[in-house]
């Protein structure tokens, strides 16, 4: 007992360090976010973790000074930690530390220091991206945006072996592998990451310039759903995501509702033609520039438009004409489309915290009621909503599901609008941009393009702030063949305000770019 004990004490620990058998996690990686010509948005970088035992860890000066130098901590701090966690078991000291950094610390070989192997999830286009990706928290799982949505295609399992350890927990060898590790899959989006980044750099260029509260931009195929393009600004880096103020991290296009303006006024003139009774040629006499409607009146701006067709009535952008033609129709002809544009309802997006919007569904409509509705007051919409009614016009009256996948299969999408009618708005919306009308600032040299502009109060606790506007153009193009819709929308601009001033130049440079980018070709060449 003596022998063993005393005489042969250092042998025996010396072959007691490599025979304590552990089982330990292998990391899995997770997938890729892709976007749809296969670039990368998000990606797994392996670094490692430093963790201590601090009942185990010699706390000296020297060995604090040492391990503080490596990975970037200053003693004071190190003393603390160790001081305030001085009867736990574990506690980590840093993550995201570079794999050199790791071997020093285990080359120090002190008791209660160990590495880990994890993964840092890296987003090269920063804060582009930052709102549709979202983010991963410290173990690599989605937090937010697109990587909480598909966490679970994209996070892997982790796999076990078994590993002989010495005594100061440093794996010495690897003696089996009891299951492999399973990678996530990657993802591949709809998303073209060169009209993001022009999306997102003429967004910022706006908000900046006009001194607004926020923007966004969506950018959609109307023939498949697909989400080419969505940025918001501000934005937030998501590579370092813990710092930047809350409402940074929302995607504002899908989460945020607003009240849409004049945008609407397609919708209620759609409805119209629909019904029957009304052409785009019908006439409406708007005069004198007013009308009242329960003790209300109902304005165009000062203005005074007189006798004026229905094609004029969305082209000059006329609350009074609108007006009109809608509460002498029956409301729930105009809920029913507005409904089957997707407005009221969230989107098959699958964003999480996707607003449906406000729509309501009353029995009884007062003729105000109705009024206001028709040009876009008492419903609120996102930007993703916008974008989504305007392409049931651009693809001849079918809805198409939206996604943030890349379609890789034929879809069906449902008849919302009538064919005849989505044709006639489309070549109607074309007067928008055309001399004469509210949009002329969203022409796009070499195409022909369709849209409408809107303005509109923002509401607060007491009413409506007279001061405050929301500015918006959304369009299609080219309106030959409607390839692209584009909306913008800006929350309180300083000094201009309307969306024929402030959001129709970012349309035309979005959907300018993005048509050059798409190949498409031009269908408005001079001869």
């Amino acid at each position: 007992m003596v022998y063993l004990t005393v005489i042969e004490k250092n042998f025996l620990q010396k072959q007691g360090d490599v025979r304590m058998l552990r089982t330990v996690n292998i990391p899995a990686y997770r997938g890729m976010i892709l976007d749809r010509e296969g670039q990368p948005l998000a990606m797994s970088v392996p670094v490692d973790a430093i963790w201590v035992n601090p009942q185990d860890f010699p706390v000296t000066w020297k060995n604090l000074y040492q391990v503080g130098k490596i990975i970037g901590i200053p003693v004071e701090t190190l003393s603390k930690i160790f001081h305030k966690n001085r009867k736990r078991y574990f506690v980590y000291l840093k993550h995201d530390v570079p794999e050199k950094a790791a071997k020093k610390i285990d080359a120090l070989a002190l008791p209660g220091i160990y590495s880990e192997r994890e993964y840092q999830r890296h987003y090269p286009a920063g804060q582009v991206d930052s709102q549709v990706m979202g983010y991963t928290n410290i173990d690599d799982k989605g937090q937010a945006g697109l990587e909480l949505a598909y966490n679970h295609w994209l996070e892997g399992v982790p796999g076990k072996k078994q590993v002989l350890k010495d005594r100061l927990d440093r794996i010495v060898a690897v003696v089996d592998q009891v299951k492999a590790a399973k990678p996530g899959q990657d993802l591949t989006l709809s998303i073209n990451q060169r009209i993001q980044y022009l999306a997102f750099r003429e967004l910022k260029n706006t908000v900046e310039k006009y001194q607004a509260k926020t923007g966004s931009v969506v950018v959609l195929d109307p023939q498949t759903g697909e989400v080419l393009a969505m940025v918001n600004y501000p934005s937030f880096d998501p590579n370092q995501p813990y710092g930047p103020p809350y409402d940074r991290y929302r995607n504002r296009a899908v989460t945020d509702i607003y009240e849409p303006g004049s945008t609407m006024k397609a919708f209620s003139i759609a409805n119209a033609l629909e019904i029957g009774g009304y052409t785009p040629d019908s006439k409406i006499d708007t005069n004198p520039g007013w009308i009242k409607i329960n003790g209300n009146t109902v304005r165009d701006d000062g203005l005074d438009y007189g006798v004026i067709t229905v094609r004029q009535v969305l082209q000059k952008s006329s609350n009074v004409g609108v007006a009109k033609m809608t509460i002498h129709l029956p409301p729930e002809h105009l809920i029913s489309l507005l409904q089957r544009v997707g407005f009221g309802r969230r989107t098959t997006s699958g964003f999480p915290g996707e607003s449906p919007g406000i729509l309501h569904d009353r029995a009884n409509w007062r003729p105000f009621e109705l009024a206001t509705l028709a040009f876009g007051y008492g419903i609120s919409i996102t930007p993703l909503q916008l974008a989504q009614a305007y392409s049931v016009i651009a693809n001849d009256g079918q809805r198409c599901p939206i996604t943030f996948l890349k379609r890789t299969q034929p879809i069906e999408c449902a008849q919302a609008m009538k064919a005849t009618v989505a044709k006639e708005m489309q070549q109607m919306l074309t007067s928008v941009v055309q001399p004469g009308g509210t949009g002329r600032l969203a022409i796009v040299p070499g195409y022909h393009v369709a849209g409408k502009t809107g303005t509109a109060y923002i509401a607060n606790a007491h009413g409506y702030n007279k001061k405050k506007h929301m500015s918006s153009f959304v369009g299609i193009a080219p309106v030959s063949d409607p390839r692209l819709v584009v909306a913008v929308v800006i929350r309180d601009p300083k000094g201009e305000h309307f969306g024929g001033i402030v959001a129709a130049p970012v349309f035309s440079k979005v959907m300018g770019g993005a048509l050059r980018i798409l190949d498409i070709p031009p269908d408005a060449l001079k001869s």
